[in-house]
C-alpha cells in the first residue's frame, strides 16, 4: 500500500491544504487544527453549525494565518501574543488558547458574532483516556490527532451511492490527513498499528461520521449541501447508532517527515469483521 494523498486543515472547518510533505508532531500533522473559530462565551463552531465555515480559505503564513472568503477582502492575522490566553470549550475540553485579532472580519464574514484563537501549545490539550496513553495530546481536531482513509472505502462507498442513483463523492468531504490507495474497502476497520514511510501510528478509534460531510464548496463559493453520504453510510456502514468512515490515528513516532508516495504496512491487526474498532 501507498500513501496516495496528504492534508492538513489550518483552520478548523475552513479549507483544506494539500501536502506533498508533512511532519509529523505527537498531536497531528504540522499546522493541522492549530486556528479556531469560536462564539463570545469561547465555545467551539464548526460547520455543524456555521456552514459559511467551508466558504473560508485559510492558508499558513510565516507571521501567521490568511483568512480569504468570496466577496470578502484578504487579512493576515499575526500569531497572537501567548499571554493573550482566554478560556475556550471543544466538545468536553475546557482549555486555553491565544486569541487573535481577526473579531470584525468573521463577525462580517460568518453573520454571527464570532473570534479566532490559536492553540499555541497543544500539550494542554490530552487525549481521551479510555483510547490513549497518558502522554498523548490533539490540537483542535475533534478528539484525535490524524483521521486516515482509503480509496478502495471511497470506491465502494460511491458504488453504493450510485446504487441509489446518487452522484460519486470525492474523499475531500472526509477531511482525512493520510489517504491510502488500500487492499479491500473497509479493511482499516482492523487496524491496529500502522507504519507510514518512517512513521508509526496507532489506530485506536473508527470515525463516526456527522452532517459535515453532507457540506461541500460550489466554485461559486456557495456552500451547498445534501443527503449523501450520511443516506448511504446508514445503509451499509451503520454500527452502534452510528455511521462510519475512516479511522482516527495517533502518532508513536513524532519529529519524521512522511511524503506522498511512502509505502504503509499493517503492523497490527485485529480479526476481520468486527466493525470499526470503538463501534
Amino acid at each position: 500500500m501507498r500513501l496516495t494523498s496528504l492534508h492538513r486543515h489550518p483552520l478548523k472547518s475552513g479549507s483544506i491544504e494539500d501536502l506533498a510533505s508533512a511532519l509529523v508532531e505527537p498531536w497531528g500533522l504540522a499546522g493541522d487544527r492549530r486556528w479556531m473559530v469560536v462564539d463570545p462565551e469561547g465555545t467551539f463552531l464548526t460547520a455543524r453549525e456555521v456552514r459559511a465555515l467551508i466558504g473560508i480559505d485559510a492558508s499558513l503564513t510565516e507571521a501567521g494565518l490568511r483568512l480569504a472568503a468570496p466577496g470578502r477582502p484578504t487579512i493576515d492575522v499575526p500569531v497572537p501574543d501567548p499571554a493573550r490566553q482566554v478560556p475556550v470549550r471543544i466538545w468536553s475540553s475546557l482549555i486555553t488558547a491565544a486569541e487573535a485579532d481577526a473579531t470584525a472580519w468573521l463577525t462580517e464574514t460568518l453573520g454571527r458574532e464570532a473570534r479566532l484563537v490559536h492553540l499555541d501549545d497543544p500539550r494542554r490539550r490530552p487525549v481521551n483516556p479510555a483510547r490513549s496513553e497518558p502522554e498523548d495530546r490533539v490540537s483542535l481536531a475533534d478528539g484525535y490527532p490524524l483521521l486516515v482513509a482509503t480509496e478502495a472505502s471511497l470506491a465502494a462507498l460511491n458504488e453504493a451511492i450510485a446504487q441509489g442513483d446518487g452522484d460519486p463523492l470525492s474523499m475531500r468531504r472526509f477531511r482525512p490527513n493520510l489517504v491510502i490507495d488500500g487492499e479491500a474497502p473497509w479493511a482499516e476497520d482492523d487496524w491496529r498499528r500502522i507504519r507510514v514511510g518512517d512513521a508509526v501510528f496507532r489506530a485506536v478509534k473508527g470515525c463516526a461520521r456527522c452532517v459535515i460531510t453532507t457540506l461541500d464548496r460550489a466554485e461559486s463559493g456557495e456552500v451547498v449541501g445534501g443527503k449523501e453520504p450520511i443516506r448511504t453510510l446508514a445503509r451499509i456502514r451503520r454500527f452502534g447508532g452510528a455511521v462510519w468512515f475512516g479511522v482516527n490515528l495517533i502518532p508513536d513516532t513524532a519529529g519524521v517527515t512522511i511524503r506522498v508516495g511512502d509505502e504503509v504496512e499493517v503492523l497490527e491487526a485485529a480479526e476481520p469483521g468486527g466493525g470499526p474498532v470503538g463501534a
